[in-house]
């Protein structure tokens, strides 16, 4: 015969929910309720103490907005690891976007750099960011990363005479992104310029055959191919 649940405790042993039972254990929100497999000490130290790690083992990761004060610390990045050893150095360009003058600016020490630099695309490249592409001396694309060539957004704002003076400065600054997108490609700069302006995305063996990228990153980031 079934013993109701009433009458199934012991006289005097608090009922489930009854003042004085124990309260059933619960794991931290947001842990699991398992041992983790890996814990990084200190969260305070994400993600800088992960950016310090990749710098010891010569590898650089650009992402998001590249803006003036992006640049600096990506240039401080870039030429300390060259004044620091002769090894290679992998810049991992993930999802990046850049402002014109920024992006010109990494092309710059890039090209002063005494140490090999493999730019490594993932996620979608475009505008500005190509530049900082073309001036690492090997290029290679994740299998799923997307080029796109497209016009550099700008503003312009002041009196009549400073846009000019603005217009005229943005023009040679579009016309160096584009020379070194030709030098590279091996293609017109009026046909760099087309494409830009028409907005053409490219994916990892559509960018090889244009030029952009030498090949694909295979396992563990080797060259996976040559175009």
């Amino acid at each position: 015969m079934a013993v109701p649940i009433a009458d199934s405790f012991p006289p005097g042993r608090p009922r489930p929910g009854a003042p004085g039972w124990p309260a059933p254990h619960r794991e931290p929100s947001g842990y699991p309720a398992g041992p983790p497999s890996r814990v990084w000490a200190g969260r305070d130290d994400w993600p800088g103490g992960v950016y310090q790690r990749l710098l010891e083992r010569r590898i650089v990761k650009a992402s998001g907005l590249l803006d003036g004060p992006a640049a600096s610390m990506l240039s401080a990045q870039l030429l300390t690891l060259d004044a620091e050893g002769d090894g290679p150095v992998r810049l991992e360009l993930q999802g990046l976007d850049a402002q014109l003058p920024a992006a010109l600016t990494v092309m710059g020490v890039l090209d002063v750099l005494r140490v090999p630099v493999t730019g490594y695309v993932a996620g979608q490249l475009s505008g500005p960011a190509l530049g900082v592409l073309a001036a690492c001396g090997q290029r290679l694309g994740y299998p799923s990363a997307v080029l796109g060539l497209t016009e550099p957004a700008l503003t312009v704002d002041g009196t009549a005479s400073q846009v000019r003076a603005q217009e005229e400065q943005i023009e040679t600054m579009v016309g160096t992104l584009y020379i070194r997108l030709a030098e590279v490609t091996g293609r017109e700069v009026d046909e760099i310029r087309a494409d830009a302006r028409q907005g053409r995305f490219l994916a990892v063996p559509e960018a090889v055959a244009y030029g952009l990228l030498d090949g694909q990153a295979g396992p563990g980031g080797k060259h996976g191919g040559q175009r």
